[in-house]
């Protein structure tokens, strides 16, 4: 059964760096659009960064442009978000999030329909 497995969030001080993991089982990352979103409790899930299936377009929204980097390895079938100068207001569950139909670097969350891992929790507080 198709599904990631996530992993490396934790508590991190403000300037801190962490990288998230999310590993893919059952399915191949190939020529599938890939998202990173997060969610503090009470708002709506929002898109952090997206990368295109079919190119190498990457989408990253404006409050992490610059900090925030996406990649993947397609030997580990594993997907990353390397996340640097974190933060108070970077504090969320992040999820990721893979979907062969999605178009480019759309990176609303309702446009992933099929794969989503379960989550870490990103803490940045002194």
């Amino acid at each position: 059964q198709a599904h990631f497995v996530e992993s490396g969030g934790g508590l991190v001080q403000p300037g801190g760096s962490l990288r998230l993991s999310c590993s893919a089982s059952g399915f191949t990352l190939d020529s599938r659009g890939i998202g990173w979103f997060r969610q503090v409790p009470g708002k709506e899930r929002e898109g952090v960064s997206c990368m295109s299936g079919m190119d190498s377009r990457i989408y990253y929204a404006d409050s992490v442009k610059g900090r925030f980097t996406v990649s993947r390895d397609k030997a580990k079938n594993t997907v990353y978000l390397q996340m640097e100068s974190l933060k108070p207001e970077d504090t969320a569950v992040y999820y990721c999030a893979a979907d062969d139909m999605v178009a480019g670097t759309v990176c609303f969350p309702w446009a992933y329909k099929e794969v989503w891992g379960q989550g870490t929790l990103v803490t940045v507080s002194s």
